[in-house]
């Protein structure tokens, strides 16, 4: 067998960057879809979501206390999802974040974001200012160990079982964005 010479070398890497290339080429801007995964870039409008985990929470872990602040003991039958973004607004203008976010099984099951007292938690409803972004820089959010603000969902034992689960993010013009969570 022969030795591959510098120019067969050279062929067969420019063939694996081209080929590195078209393939990252196939999402070039996955900021323009409608749908994305975890850590995949959504924009709506004037606004960039991007959702970096999503995770059921444990009353009983330390670091999730922070989290679930002011929430009752689930029953037996439910568990807190927390689903952790940032939120970037590329416009001009002040953007106002979703009220409305909700996570949908697959057998249809809406499920609606809690009130929550928690540091970590996404003001819905509130304003994010030009060219700004959500959590904020230097916010315990922004400091924490995800660096996210997070959305509360109460779900109960069929969700879990009926996964995947979709987020769906309300668009304030045209149709809402869905991001499929890895849980």
């Amino acid at each position: 067998m022969r030795a591959p010479t510098r120019l067969g070398a050279a062929l067969v890497l420019a063939a694996g960057l081209a080929l590195a290339v078209g393939l990252s080429g196939c999402e070039s801007n996955p900021e323009s879809s409608l749908s994305a995964g975890e850590g995949q870039g959504m924009r709506l409008g004037n606004l960039l979501y991007n959702v970096q985990i999503s995770r059921f929470l444990n009353p009983a872990d330390a670091e999730d206390k922070a989290y679930l602040a002011g929430q009752p003991t689930p029953s037996k039958n439910e568990y807190y999802l927390g689903v952790f973004m940032q939120i970037q607004n590329e416009g001009d203008a002040p953007q106002r974040i979703p009220r409305r976010f909700t996570v949908v099984d697959t057998g249809g099951t809406k499920f609606k974001p809690l009130a929550s007292k928690s540091l970590f938690a996404l003001g819905l409803g509130t304003m994010v200012p030009a060219g700004d972004q959500v959590p904020p820089p230097e916010s315990t959010a922004a400091s924490g160990p995800i660096q996210g603000s997070m959305v509360l969902f109460r779900v109960d034992d069929q969700a879990i079982e009926e996964r995947p689960l979709m987020l769906h993010i309300p668009s304030p013009s045209g149709p809402e964005g869905e991001v499929e969570l890895d849980i």
